[in-house]
């Protein structure tokens, strides 16, 4: 696998620069790369932060900006940030109204976030995302893993949060958002950690990976390559069931690339999972369509599904202005 790298141990270091020197009219970057925080900080405004490994660009650090993130605490690629890093991100964003972390549901993470809430003077509160439908009833250690649902998550919670809402309102929204968020995965081939420099798992040109997670964790089961529609019928029919959605329902429909996938084929596969949800008489509100929630240069793509009521969409729709989601400015 190539690169565009200097050292392994400063990847992170030298993309933080770029990517804040890139965005310098959105984003500034904490002392010793702890985390990346919005330019302007509202006062009176709970504050959000979320976090996690490197390797998922543009979560998180994309999503710092209006209407959506306070700040992102970045870790190296696939490793939580410490729980100083949510502390310090937390007392740079504070905004006197409290501060709400949103958490994806994987075992460091969990640690460190809930470290860093029972420490912190100011009050705080924590939204859990598992949307990852792949691992219901696994051996999984923390359960559902938190993936591309955390995007629907920081994004919804974000706009409530700039018209004002309290803590406790976000915390209860947050929940609720969650809990109507599913996704499913699928990978055609493997990611290569630049400190292992080689793939995480082998996987032969002929086969897929269904249900695997975002740090290229296995999926459900190894099978041979299928068509997209036979690929979107079994990662939406598998949101549909866990979610348990009626006919008339209402979604968002999020289809998001690994890192790998061009959009002419993530676009085929919104294509193929309208046609599923069509079929069972759900209505797609609203897309979003492209790499947000990715695994370094995973070829694959995850479904997500998340049951949208008029307050939910209205917050989808206020504006936002962010690295890698923007409209209504």
């Amino acid at each position: 696998m190539k690169n565009f790298m200097n050292q392994v141990d400063s990847v992170l270091e030298e993309s933080l620069d770029g990517f804040a020197a890139a965005h310098s009219d959105i984003v500034v970057l904490g002392e010793d790369y702890e985390f990346v925080r919005r330019k302007e900080i509202k006062q009176g405004k709970v504050a959000l932060i979320s976090g996690g490994g490197a390797g998922h660009e543009p979560l998180h650090a994309g999503f710092v900006g209006y209407g959506m993130l306070d700040a992102a605490c970045p870790g190296q690629i696939f490793t939580s940030p410490t729980p100083n890093q949510m502390m310090n991100a937390a007392n740079a964003v504070d905004g006197g109204a409290g501060v709400l972390f949103i958490v994806k549901n994987y075992a460091g993470d969990m640690m460190n976030f809930q470290m860093a809430a029972e420490i912190l003077d100011q009050e705080n509160a924590t939204v859990i995302v598992n949307d990852d439908v792949a691992v219901e009833n696994s051996t999984h250690t923390t359960g559902r893993r938190g993936v591309a649902g955390t995007l629907i998550v920081e994004r919804i919670l974000g706009a409530a949060a700039e018209r004002g809402d309290s803590l406790l309102e976000l915390k209860k929204l947050g929940d609720a958002v969650n809990k109507a968020t599913a996704s499913m995965a699928v990978a055609l081939s493997s990611c290569t950690v630049p400190a292992a420099g080689k793939p995480t798992f082998q996987i032969s040109s002929t086969d897929m990976e269904i249900g695997v997670g975002i740090h290229g964790e296995p999926g459900r089961r190894r099978v041979p390559l299928a068509s997209a529609d036979e690929i979107a019928l079994e990662l939406t029919k598998a949101v549909l069931d866990d979610l348990a959605l009626k006919p008339g329902q209402e979604v968002i429909l999020l289809v998001n690339g690994f890192g790998g996938t061009p959009l002419l084929e993530l676009y085929l596969m919104v294509n193929a999972a309208h046609k599923v949800l069509a079929g069972a008489g759900v209505s797609v509100a609203r897309h979003l369509t492209g790499s947000y929630v990715t695994s370094l240069e995973m070829a694959g793509c995850s479904i997500t599904v998340c049951v949208a009521d008029s307050e939910m969409l209205a917050l989808w729709d206020a504006p936002v202005h962010t690295a890698a989601l923007r409209w209504g400015m």
